[in-house]
Parts: C-alpha cells; sequence; structure tokens
C-alpha cells in the first residue's frame, strides 16, 4: 500500500490548494451519496493513519468542509483512533520482538513506567499537538501498553486538537495553508491541557496533604526535618546524609547501635566464618604440604566472635553519630500523627520520617515449636558449649553458612530445606555444586523435607518431617532456625495512621520510598524488597534525599545492580538476572560460562571448583546478569556490577588489564570466551585468506 502510494504519486492529492480546488465537486457527490461517500472518507482516513502516511491534517480539514462539523468530527475521531491502533498494532507485531532483544534494559525501565503512569503519559503527548501522532503510534506499539488502554486514552486525547481542526474545516477555502490552523496561542493552551494530567496529579496530593493536615493537626513548626526510627544500616546512613546535609535530624533507637547486622547478623556470622575456613584449611594441610593436628576452642571461637563485634561498633556508636551531627535518642518509638513520634514521655515533630526498624527471626507456625528450646540468629551466639548434634531448618543463605561453619568446627550438622534443593532461588547448577561442597564439609543434607512437628524431650530436640509420602523423625540436641525474617512494624502506631502493609507484611513503599503517607518513608528490611545490609543502605541515601528535597526533585530507586552474595565455601554471589528469572519474564539472553578449573590461579590455589557466567542481550555484550561460585566470589562479582549499574559490557571488561595470576581474571576469561564465540567465522577465513596472500602462499587452505 505505501509502494502503490509512491508508484500512483497519490501525495498529489493531499495538498490544501488540490482540495479547495475540488470543493465543490467533492460536496456535490457526498450530498448526492452521502453514506458511500462517509465510509469511504472513513476508509482512506484509517488506512492514511495505520500506515503513518502524511495527509492526516488535510484529510482532518477536509471531513469538517464536506460533512459538516458534527458528522466530521465523529468520522475523524473514531477513523484516528481505529488507524492509530492499526499502526500500533503494526509497530507491536512487527518490531517489538527485534527491539525488546537489542535494547531490552532500557525498553524494560520504559514498560515498568507506562506501567505505574501510562495514561497519564499517552494522554499529554496525545494533548500536546507539538509530538506528532505517528510516531507515538509507532513507538507505544514498541511498549507492553495493553491495546484497550491505547485505544481509549488516544480517542480522548486526540479530541481537543481534532476539534481545532474541524471547526477550521467549515472555513477551507479561505486557508492559504495548514499551519494557519495552529497559532502560537493555541498550541501553548493545548500543552496547558496536556499539562492537566500533572497537575491533577499534584492538586490531588495537595488535597491529600491538606485532608492529613486537618485530621492530625500538621504543627507550624518542627522540631527536626528529619526524623529516623530504628539504627541499624538503612537508619544510620539515612540520618549520616542527612546530617551531612546540614539538616536537623534525630535517631531514635529502642535497643542497641548498629541494627541486626552488626549484632546478629553480618558481621557474627562472618567472623565465625572466618574460623570455619581455618578448619576447611586444616582439613587440606597434607594436601598443601603440612602436618598438623590443631583442635576447635569452640569456646575461643565463640569469644573471639564477641570480639569482633565490639572492634566494629564504634563505627555505629551513639559517641561517632553525635559528633557527625545526629541527635540519637534512646527509646521505642510510635508515631502518633504524619509528623509526630512520642518516645517515652517526650513528643518530637519533623517534617519528614523515615520507619528503619529491621526485622526479625522468622518462626513458622510447627507444632510443638512454642515448647521447644530453638536458636535463631538473635540468640545463636551465646553458646560456649558445641552442639552434640545441630539441626538446622532452613537451607537458604543463613542456613547453608551456619551449617557449614558449625560442620567446619566439628559439630555434626543435619540441615533441612523444604525445597527440592538448596538455595532454590539461584542457577540449579551453583545451588547443586554447594550442597555437594557442604557434604564433603559433613552436612547432612535432608532436601525436599517438610517439618511437620518439634517435640522437646529429655534427649534432644526431636523433629517430624515428611519427605514424599514418607514420614519419619529426626532428633538433635539443638534446633537452629533459619527460614528468613519478618519485618519490625508491631507497635509504630502505623494501623491507627493508615499505613499500608504488603501482603507479607513489609510496609508498602513506591519508588521514592514513600508510603501512602507523603511525610513517612521507609527503608530496609523492614520495606523489602531486598533483605541485605548494603539494599538497606542503598535505599538510606534517597530515603535521605527524598525526605529533604523530595518535594523539589524525588529521586526513583535504582535497583538495577543489586549483588546477593552467600559466604561459604565456596562463596556464591550474583547480581542481575538468573536464567530463571530471565525465562520467567521472557528476556531473551544468552548464556556463557567459564569454569575455574581452567583458571591458572584457583590451580596454583588448589581450588578449581565454581564458574564465572554471564548472561547477556542476544547479539550483544551487554549485561542481563552474572552468577559465581567460587573462592571469593563476593569480591569477584564487583565488575560486573559495576558494568550492570554503568551500563558496560562483556568487550570493557576484556579490555581491561588484570594482573596474572589473579582470581579476577575469571572475568576476563569469560568476557574472552564470550568474543570468541561471537567473532565471525566468515571474517577469519578472510584473514586467514590475506595472510597467506601477504606470505606468497597459494590461495587454497591446504597450503
Amino acid at each position: 500500500m505505501v509502494g502503490g502510494y509512491l508508484a500512483f504519486d497519490l501525495g498529489q492529492w493531499l495538498h490544501l490548494a488540490t482540495l479547495q480546488h475540488h470543493q465543490k465537486e467533492l460536496q456535490g457527490w457526498v450530498d448526492a451519496h452521502f453514506i458511500q461517500a462517509a465510509l469511504a472518507y472513513f476508509l482512506l482516513y484509517v488506512a492514511s493513519t495505520a500506515l503513518s502516511l502524511p495527509g492526516a491534517t488535510l484529510l482532518t480539514l477536509a471531513g469538517s468542509a464536506l460533512f459538516g462539523v458534527a458528522w466530521g468530527l465523529l468520522l475523524v475521531s473514531f477513523a484516528s483512533t481505529l488507524g492509530a491502533c492499526l499502526a500500533f498494532l503494526c509497530a507491536r507485531f512487527l518490531l517489538r520482538g527485534w527491539v525488546a532483544r537489542r535494547f531490552a534494559k532500557p525498553l524494560a525501565a520504559i514498560d515498568k513506567g507506562l506501567d505505574a503512569q501510562g495514561v497519564h503519559y499517552l494522554l499529554t503527548l496525545r494533548l500536546v499537538p507539538l509530538f506528532p501522532f505517528f510516531l507515538v503510534n509507532l513507538l507505544m506499539g514498541l511498549t507492553r501498553m495493553p491495546l484497550r488502554t491505547y485505544a481509549w486514552v488516544s480517542q480522548l486525547g486526540m479530541l481537543p486538537a481534532t476539534l481545532v481542526y474541524v471547526l477550521a474545516g467549515r472555513e477551507l477555502a479561505a486557508l492559504a495553508s495548514t499551519g494557519q490552523v495552529l497559532t502560537p496561542g493555541l498550541i501553548g493552551a493545548l500543552c496547558l491541557l496536556g499539562a492537566l494530567p500533572w497537575l491533577g496529579r499534584a492538586l490531588a496530593r495537595r488535597l491529600t496533604a491538606l485532608r492529613l493536615a486537618r485530621r492530625w493537626g500538621k504543627p507550624r513548626r518542627f522540631d527536626y526535618n528529619l526524623l529516623v526510627i530504628g539504627a541499624g544500616a538503612g537508619g544510620l546512613v539515612t540520618s549520616y546524609i542527612g546530617a551531612q546535609a546540614k539538616a536537623r535530624v534525630a535517631l531514635i533507637e529502642a535497643a542497641q547501635m548498629g541494627g541486626d547486622c552488626l549484632h546478629h547478623g553480618c558481621v557474627p556470622s562472618k567472623a565465625l566464618l572466618r574460623s570455619a575456613r581455618v578448619g576447611l584449611e586444616l582439613r587440606r594441610v597434607a594436601e598443601l604440604g603440612f602436618r598438623a593436628d590443631a583442635q576447635c576452642n569452640f569456646a575461643a571461637v565463640m569469644e573471639r566472635v564477641q570480639q569482633v563485634i565490639s572492634q566494629v561498633a564504634p563505627h555505629d556508636s551513639l559517641e561517632r553519630y553525635r559528633a557527625l551531627g545526629v541527635e540519637c535518642i534512646q527509646g521505642r518509638a510510635r508515631l502518633t500523627s504524619p509528623w509526630q513520634v512520642e518516645v517515652g514521655t517526650q513528643r518530637l515533630s519533623a517534617r519528614r520520617i523515615v520507619i528503619a526498624t529491621g526485622a526479625r527471626p522468622r518462626v513458622p507456625a510447627i507444632a510443638g515449636l512454642d515448647k521447644v528450646d530453638y536458636l535463631t540468629s538473635d540468640t545463636l551466639w551465646s553458646l560456649r558449649q558445641p552442639p552434640a548434634h545441630l539441626l538446622i531448618l532452613g537451607g537458604g543463605a543463613a542456613g547453608c553458612e551456619l551449617a557449614q561453619a558449625f560442620a567446619l568446627l566439628g559439630v555434626p550438622v543435619t540441615l533441612i530445606e523444604q525445597a527440592e534443593r538448596l538455595l532454590p532461588c539461584e542457577e540449579p547448577d551453583a545451588s547443586t555444586l554447594l550442597a555437594e561442597q557442604l557434604g564433603h564439609c559433613g552436612v547432612t543434607l535432608m532436601l525436599g523435607a517438610e517439618c511437620l512437628a518439634a517435640t522437646q524431650e529429655e534427649t534432644g530436640i526431636t523433629l517430624t518431617l515428611r519427605q514424599g509420602e514418607r514420614r519419619h523423625t529426626i532428633t538433635g540436641d539443638r534446633l537452629l532456625l533459619t527460614l528468613g525474617r519478618q519485618p519490625n512494624v508491631e507497635g509504630l502506631g502505623l494501623e491507627a495512621l493508615g499505613v499500608a502493609l504488603t501482603e507479607q507484611g513489609f510496609i508498602q513503599v513506591d519508588e521514592t520510598l514513600t508510603t501512602s503517607l507523603p511525610s513517612v518513608l521507609a527503608v530496609g528490611d523492614v520495606a523489602g524488597p531486598y533483605q541485605l545490609t548494603h539494599a538497606a543502605a542503598h535505599q538510606g541515601s534517597y530515603a535521605a534525599l527524598n525526605a529533604l528535597f523530595g518535594d523539589l526533585y524525588p529521586l526513583r530507586i535504582d535497583y538495577r545492580a543489586i549483588p546477593h552474595a552467600i559466604y561459604t565455601e565456596p562463596q556464591l554471589a550474583r547480581v542481575g538476572l538468573t536464567t530463571m528469572e530471565a525465562a520467567a519474564r521472557g528476556v531473551p539472553f544468552e548464556r556463557t560460562r567459564f569454569a575455574f578449573a581452567e583458571l591458572d590461579r584457583a590451580l596454583c590455589d588448589g581450588e578449581p571448583h565454581g564458574f564465572v557466567e554471564v548472561l547477556t542481550v542476544p547479539g550483544s555484550d551487554r549485561l542481563l546478569g552474572a552468577t559465581l561460585i567460587g573462592a571469593e566470589a563476593a569480591e569477584r562479582i564487583v565488575p560486573f556490577t559495576l558494568a550492570l549499574q554503568h551500563g558496560l559490557g562483556l568487550n570493557q571488561i576484556l579490555a581491561t588489564v588484570h594482573p596474572y595470576p589473579t582470581r579476577m581474571e575469571g572475568n576476563r576469561q569469560v568476557a574472552g570466551l564470550w568474543r570468541r564465540t561471537h567473532t565471525s567465522a566468515r571474517l577469519l577465513t578472510l584473514a586467514g585468506r590475506f595472510h597467506r596472500w601477504r606470505r606468497g602462499a597459494p590461495s587454497h587452505p591446504e597450503a
């Protein structure tokens, strides 16, 4: 159809002078055959719009000139919408697949924005005549916006400009050019109309703020610019950045500064793992050429854990944060209004409040568990005598780390996981390799085992398990729960204020980390989606800036490159998508894997287990994700995190000089492997012929 348009020079009919010259003849045909003429005009308009041909303006003017304002508006309005939908579908079915493969990352970001505010964006594009409508049709077809939404918003959004042209068509004979229709003043009015959806949202937010102020009594003056509840990683970073921005900041903590990471999580577990790693090395002394007979002093190991906590604690102490300009308050906080907090007998007010109360170990509803003296990450560190047999419920990151650590310290460990494999969110090959290594360390794995009941007996703790159709029991003297963490939302007064929670019990936040109350934000484990110290710190920086300057320019938090690390031996780390996540989202990918058995440094260290695997956009070196399992994987994931965050590709990693021999070379090796598989075989053949020609050798390959 496009070819026919060009071949028959149909564009000659799409000029204002031509339409004016033939207006009387066309009017006579319309008067004599109104229905046929209306149908022909409608189909012509649909075809022109669907094929993105020029002439829509002239056709719109002709509509009212030939059929009158009412009929012209009706025909043009529906024909333009139908044609726009056909153009939209052409772009979707012909181009979206290619664009999704080539530009997966930016398209995903656009789709995410359209899911949240697509109606507002499209309505603005339709109302403002500065954006060519045919481009809007084609570009929106590349997104995942539903056709139904696109149709009704387009119908509504194109109506004002259509009415302007239809009204102008009444005076067709007097027009010198189509440019006369849209004067600068009229363009400005339509642009203002295009801003109405956004002005409406701003007005709605303002009305919400006024309603809250009337209901809760907004203070005229505030004690603080920023008030932070919870001194874990998220709260500490939020208050630190607020103080650096010269705001008046208060930090409220009911327990200990530093939160769970310092006292119950990251710091003590990594200190324990360091001692356990010595146990692993002692098992290999003969392999490395030594003789040794060192015995584990369990009490000394646990005392060292406490010493490490004491050494790290000054970094998160009251003294340090007070010196940084943060007012630290001890006590339990409860919100009494969107701007006020009670701490004991004190009532404090702030323009913005950030909730960073963290989470606690999740205790499942298992029959009899409430009568069992179980351990969690909060109580584990008081142990001074090694368990005779430690049962661990939960094969996630914490369960795997602690199971291996205790096993390497000489404690018999049984790790029970309800899923069919450990770490079900990680790459299957990586979790399988880690399971094998745990077995070599002495951990007994019970996979696909559901715990039905727990009983405290004189001989120890007995668990009733179901594996498939089989039921059986297992007994140990201590039970450790590592089944995830539950957000701390109780006692904060959130229900009375109407703060929305998710189905999982987290505080619901938007992309600016704001809750359902505009003056209250939330970060860290209490908000999700990641229960990681570095993710909480990342959120804290955004929360501080949005709390202080969000009225001027809100920042949407960037989750593109949040790395995950499991500190077992070997370590497992990943960033971005896994193959399972990519497949679930329908994201095309290519997979490239390099085994550490081929890495010189891994052979020198006697650590050949593991691999590095990268997912890339098909035909491109741009990263979608990376997974490493091997020695120091948590350190080696950083270059891939950097690349994913800043849009770098494998070619940049390959072009970066790495010292030899290092573990980090594995990253360069996988980039080189990707490059070799994407080098044109035909180009290499031509290069070979060129070099033979340069040697003066015969051109046939046998030479």
